[in-house]
C-alpha cells in the first residue's frame, strides 16, 4: 500500500502591499501558474482526495485556482499553522492527513527543505533544491496510515515548475 504526497509552493505573489505578508495575493503570472499547475495534476491524473493549504491569502488563491482547474472538488483545510511552516510542522500536518492522495501547499523555505528531507532521492531537476514559485513535488510512501510517513522514505513520481509546461 502507498499514499501519494502532492507538495506544491504557492504561485507567484504580488508585492503590492509588502508591509503585510500575510494578506499578499498572486499576481497575473501566479494565477495563470495556479491554473496550469491544477491542468497538469488533471492531466497526469494526480488528484488529490484531500488539500491542506496555508491560511495566507497567496496559499488559498492558490488553492482555489488549483481546484478550479482539477475537474474535482475535495475537501480544503486552510491551516494557520502552515504560514511559514518548518518541515517538521508540515510533516505533523502530513501525518495527521486524511486520503490517499494528499495536497500540502505551503511556503518557501520550509517547503523547499521539506521536499527534500520527505524524498529517498532527489528528483533530476535544476530546480528541485530552491523549489520556485508554484514548483509540485508528486511522491509516493511507501505506508498504509499517514501516521507511518517519516524522512527519506518518499519515491518521486514526478516534479514540475510551471516554466516546464509552456
Amino acid at each position: 500500500m502507498t499514499k501519494r504526497l502532492i507538495l506544491i509552493r504557492h504561485a507567484k505573489s504580488s508585492w503590492d502591499a509588502p508591509f503585510d505578508d500575510h494578506a499578499r495575493t498572486l499576481n497575473d503570472r501566479g494565477r495563470e501558474a495556479a491554473i496550469t499547475i491544477g491542468g497538469w495534476l488533471r492531466e497526469k491524473g494526480y488528484l488529490p482526495d484531500t488539500i491542506y493549504s496555508s491560511d495566507a491569502a497567496r496559499t488559498q488563491e492558490t488553492t482555489e485556482r488549483l481546484v478550479a482547474a482539477l475537474g474535482t472538488t475535495p475537501p480544503v483545510s486552510f491551516k494557520d499553522n502552515m504560514y511559514h511552516a518548518p518541515p517538521a510542522t508540515l510533516m505533523r500536518v502530513l501525518q495527521k492527513a486524511e486520503g490517499d492522495t494528499v495536497a500540502l501547499v505551503a511556503h518557501n523555505p520550509g517547503i523547499a527543505y521539506f521536499a527534500e528531507e520527505i524524498v529517498a532521492q532527489k528528483p533530476d531537476h535544476r530546480r528541485f533544491l530552491d523549489y520556485p514559485t508554484c514548483a509540485t513535488l508528486v511522491c509516493d510512501f511507501p505506508i498504509t496510515t499517514w501516521a507511518d510517513a517519516v524522512s527519506r522514505s518518499a519515491q518521486v513520481v514526478d516534479f514540475v515548475v510551471p516554466k516546464d509546461l509552456v
